[in-house]
């Protein structure tokens, strides 16, 4: 059975403690930043944070609301940038079936510029970074090494205030549904985001895009044509083949 994390956003502090448990655990060279006006910080993931805790400032009726959304891999179901990096590479991408996992692998440095962009572009959450100086492909990893150990992930087990949540899929799902229905009585906004496609699912109080533009799944913009030719693949074998 594969596993899954849950996030409840409606019990985030923003204390980053995720954010920085994730840096810990893989050390994870600090990054050279500025102030942007934001306490969110560095200002996007990047190579050396494949987590990040987004800060969203808005003025509702009158008054400032803050929006944490601790941004990451979502490691979908189907991943589609493992699809597209494996057909240009094949073993650039790793999808663990067992613990629903998606790695970049050491093979993920093989591909080029193009095929890079291609399954950035490829992925409905905007989360695929390069490391230029090495060439790999990082992202969350879903502390898979942990996982395979028997336990849980850093980010999971640094979480003081309940928002980071894991365990088996159906019983991840079980409580994000429960958390739902409680959520919708005092906001009756609230969804979770993309659940059936994704092994990490969020619980958003509000609207998604008050979140972040990827909170949930967008469409990748890549035209057929880039697409296709950066996969060194003809149209005709992908139809039959689909």
């Amino acid at each position: 059975m594969s596993k899954a994390i849950f996030i409840d956003t409606t019990r985030c502090t923003a204390c980053r403690g995720c954010q920085l448990a994730c840096k810990e655990w893989y050390e994870l060279p600090a990054n050279h930043t500025r102030q942007t006006g934001s306490h969110q910080n560095p200002p996007d993931l990047n190579p050396n944070n494949y987590k990040l805790v987004r800060f969203s400032e808005h003025m509702i009726d009158d008054r400032v609301v803050w929006y944490f959304f601790p941004d990451q891999c979502r490691h979908c179901v189907v991943p589609p940038c493992a699809d597209i990096a494996n057909m240009s590479v094949e073993g650039a991408f790793y999808h663990d079936e067992e613990t629903g996992a998606v790695i970049a692998t050491e093979k993920s440095k093989q591909l080029s510029p193009d095929d890079f962009e291609a399954v950035r572009e490829a992925c409905p959450y905007n989360i695929p970074r390069r490391d230029e100086e090495s060439g790999l492909v990082q992202k969350c990893v879903m502390c898979f090494d942990r996982i395979k150990a028997g336990m849980e992930p850093n980010c999971v087990k640094a979480c003081p205030t309940g928002t980071m949540n894991f365990g088996d899929r159906e019983d991840m799902l079980k409580l994000a549904k429960e958390r739902l229905a409680k959520v919708r009585k005092e906001h009756p906004n609230a969804l979770l985001a993309d659940p059936d496609d994704v092994n990490v699912i969020f619980l958003l109080a509000d609207d998604p895009e008050r979140y972040h533009e990827y909170s949930v799944a967008q469409a990748a913009p890549m035209s057929r044509k880039r697409m296709f030719a950066s996969l060194k693949r003809p149209f005709t074998a992908m139809t039959e083949n689909s």
